[in-house]
């Protein structure tokens, strides 16, 4: 059942298919000619693969991203990241970079970071005179910290299929994200003192204040979800709720940029984008069914440990498959054909499961940056009106940084752990 199955999602593929349906048109073809097996099953696994009070946190950061995208709150936080590093060289870019690092602690979207911040940044660069290539890229590097500094979409997702504490996996990601903007920052700096980019001037300490004070309480969303999880009034899912409604209060009382009338169209952008996540999560999770069926996890544990059962070696195979992965595949439905299957494997090698699946949400991220099918490059692409091969060959050297960080937080777990441990003990 599984060649067959393989052939139908590449023969949907060719005809350029989206990936959700030709998954799920593979699966009920594979499963109504080629197997013995009710076609009602599909159904049933669609829905139990959403069946999950975690995953109600997606919808959630969802809506909280376009709450503060729809309130001009990414307006206010740019203006600040740009005062507290505008004036190094390459300034503007390394304010698109502090930007993201903040709003990471509000979306949990790579695409979200890209789409909101995006506009704003890019133009604010090529205006002030960088090519529109550096800026466009530097956006969508940047936006690859946006689900791994917490809260993050893709680690719910992993905590939910692998049965670890969403709370840990928000904890671990807070080193590596700032490593992934820092790493970035520096290499913004090198190419902008080679190519002679420009720096803002040094704004005085009460033009920063006035900028802070405008950014303040956006800058609070991250401590306020991170801060209730710690102290534990409220979990990872209930976390996505309150971020939601604080956006919400901010955008609507505080700051009156959203009126009633705007309302429903934020309902619906944040429904569109709910709805294809979670076609992509059921239709993946009917996949995972059947590949567990055909006892794939139990072959590619018996092929891997076959060739090593070092713990380094293993990660390092497992990081280049989903790299792999990640340039051809959509991170959410990579995780739900790979978590699974990988999870016993983790078991037997000994590798911990909170410290890779933050390494899986950096690895599959850098895929969201990746030709050839990167959403960050298309979402940029659109917001920037450039061609999508331009921005191809713009962010490869940005890949390099990131890379990188993927493989010093997979060799010093530590990086990973220290905090998780530190805040809910080992």
């Amino acid at each position: 059942m599984l060649i067959p199955l393989i052939i139908i999602f590449i023969i949907l593929i060719f005809f350029r298919f989206p990936i959700a349906l030709a998954i799920g048109l593979s699966c009920a073809g594979a499963i109504a000619f080629f197997s013995d097996i009710p076609i009602i099953i599909m159904v049933q696994r669609m829905v139990t693969g959403l069946d999950s009070f975690v995953l109600l946190a997606i919808p959630l950061f969802i809506l909280t991203g376009n709450l503060m995208n729809a309130g001009g709150i990414t307006d206010r936080l740019f203006s600040f990241a740009r005062g507290l590093v505008g004036h190094f060289r390459g300034g503007l870019g390394q304010a698109n970079i502090v930007a993201s690092m903040i709003f990471s602690g509000m979306s949990g979207s790579a695409v979200a970071d890209a789409g909101g911040l995006g506009a704003i940044e890019i133009k604010a660069m090529t205006d002030q005179g960088y090519p529109k290539d550096f800026s466009g890229a530097v956006t969508i590097a940047s936006s690859v910290i946006g689900p791994v500094i917490p809260p993050s979409i893709p680690m719910v997702l992993y905590g939910a299929l692998a049965n670890v504490s969403v709370g840990r996996l928000f904890m671990g990601g807070i080193i590596p994200g700032i490593l992934v903007g820092i790493s970035l920052m520096i290499l913004v700096y090198t190419m902008s003192i080679k190519r002679n980019y420009p720096r803002d001037k040094r704004i005085s300490f009460k033009e920063f204040l006035i900028r802070f004070e405008k950014a303040f309480l956006p800058i609070l969303t991250p401590v306020i979800i991170l801060g209730g999880i710690i102290s534990g009034i409220f979990t990872p899912t209930e976390a996505a709720a309150v971020a939601a409604v604080y956006a919400f209060a901010l955008s609507f009382f505080v700051y009156r940029t959203i009126k009633i009338k705007d309302i429903p169209k934020i309902l619906l952008d944040t429904m569109v984008t709910t709805a294809i996540v979670t076609f992509i999560i059921s239709n993946a999770s009917s996949l995972s069914y059947l590949l567990i069926l055909g006892d794939i996890s139990g072959k590619l544990v018996n092929a891997l440990t076959a060739i090593t059962t070092n713990r380094y070696v293993m990660l390092f195979i497992l990081n280049i498959v989903l790299l792999f992965f990640g340039c051809v595949m959509e991170a959410g439905v990579a995780l739900i054909l790979l978590v699974p299957i990988l999870v016993p494997l983790l078991n037997i090698v000994g590798i911990d499961l909170v410290h890779f699946g933050v390494v899986i949400t950096l690895n599959l991220m850098i895929g969201v940056a990746t030709p050839p099918i990167g959403m960050s490059l298309f979402v940029v692409s659109q917001i920037s009106d450039m061609k999508v091969e331009d921005l191809m060959k713009s962010i490869l050297p940005f890949l390099v940084p990131l890379i990188i960080v993927l493989f010093v937080i997979t060799y010093i777990p530590i990086l990973v752990t220290w905090i998780p441990n530190l805040v809910f003990g080992r």
